[in-house]
C-alpha cells in the first residue's frame, strides 16, 4: 500500500479490517471492521463509552491498531499519512480538541493552527505562517459569520462562536470530509440550530459529512447512514430509517425508548 500524501478517488474514506484498537490500557475493539466510502453522509451513534470517540481517534490518526495479519486501518487507500496533508482531506471538529485551547488564543489563531495541526500558533511557529494563510483564514471566519470575531479571545465570546472557530479551523484547507464529534455538545437551543443549521448547508453544498454522536436531534437529514455502536462492536449499520427505531435503540442503550420523525430530524424520548 502506499504511503504518499494524495489521496486516490476510488478509494475508500475509511477502510478498517479485522483491528484490535486499544485506548491506554483498554482494549475497546478486537477484529473491528467497518468501510465508509467517499461522498457517503454517516452518523456514528451509540451510549457513552460504547468506543465512538476511540473509533473517531483511530480515523484522525491519533490511535493505531495492534499490528497483525490481515489487520489494517486505511484512510483515503493508505496506511500512513502526514497529519498535515491528511488534513487537507479530512477536517475535524471535537469538543476535546475544543477543550484543548487556552482561553486566551484568538478566533484568527484557531483558524491558522489548523494549517499546521497545532493547538494554537504561538511561539516560533507564529513566524511561518504565511499572508496567503492568514488571508484563508480570515476568508473562512467571514464565511461562518465571525470575522468580526478574529482578534478576540475564545473567553470572550459565547460557547457556539467559539465552535464556529472550531469549525473555520476545520474548513480552512477546504476539504472534502468533516469528521464532527457531538457538535452541539454545550450549546444552548439557539446556537445548536444554527450550528446544526451550517452543516446541513455544507453537506447540501458537497461536504462529506461523518458525525459522532449520542443525541439523534445532532443527525441532520442529509445523513442517509447510521453506524450503531454498543460495548466496541457494531450492533447495526445501515439505512437511517433502519437503525433508528424505538426496539433496536431500546436494546442498545438499556432503556425504553420510542423515536420520533420531524422534517427529516429523528428525536428520542421515554418509552
Amino acid at each position: 500500500m502506499e504511503t504518499g500524501n494524495t489521496k486516490s478517488p476510488e478509494a475508500k474514506l475509511v477502510e478498517i479490517r479485522n483491528a484490535t484498537i486499544w485506548r491506554g490500557t483498554t482494549r475497546v475493539f478486537e477484529n473491528l471492521n467497518l468501510v465508509i466510502a467517499q461522498h457517503e453522509r454517516v452518523a456514528v451513534l451509540g451510549p457513552n463509552g460504547c468506543g465512538k470517540t476511540t473509533l473517531m481517534k483511530t480515523i484522525n490518526r491519533e490511535l493505531y491498531p495492534v499490528v497483525k495479519a490481515d489487520s489494517f486501518v486505511r484512510i483515503l487507500g493508505r496506511d500512513t499519512w502526514n497529519v498535515w496533508k491528511l488534513r487537507e482531506h479530512i477536517g475535524v471538529v471535537s469538543h476535546d480538541l475544543h477543550q484543548r485551547y487556552t482561553p486566551d488564543t484568538t478566533a484568527l489563531e484557531v483558524v491558522i493552527s489548523g494549517f499546521f495541526s497545532s493547538i494554537g500558533v504561538q511561539g516560533s511557529l507564529a513566524r511561518h505562517v504565511s499572508g496567503s494563510q492568514r488571508n484563508a483564514a480570515i476568508e473562512t471566519l467571514g464565511e461562518l459569520g465571525v470575522e468580526s470575531l478574529q482578534d478576540t479571545p475564545l473567553r470572550a465570546m459565547s460557547t457556539g462562536q467559539q465552535r464556529r472557530c472550531l469549525l473555520a479551523r476545520a474548513l480552512v484547507h477546504r476539504p472534502d470530509t468533516l469528521i464532527l464529534d457531538e457538535p452541539t455538545a454545550g450549546l444552548d437551543f439557539a446556537a445548536s440550530f444554527d450550528y446544526l443549521g451550517r452543516l446541513r448547508r455544507l453537506a447540501e453544498a458537497g461536504r462529506n459529512i461523518v458525525i459522532v454522536t449520542h443525541h439523534l436531534n445532532e443527525i441532520p437529514p442529509e445523513v442517509d447512514r447510521v453506524v450503531l455502536l454498543q460495548n466496541g462492536r457494531i450492533a447495526a449499520d445501515g439505512p437511517k430509517k433502519a437503525v433508528l427505531n424505538s426496539d433496536l435503540l431500546s436494546k442498545v442503550y438499556e432503556a425504553r425508548i420510542r423515536v420520533a420523525e420531524i422534517d427529516g430530524y429523528y428525536l428520542a424520548y421515554p418509552g
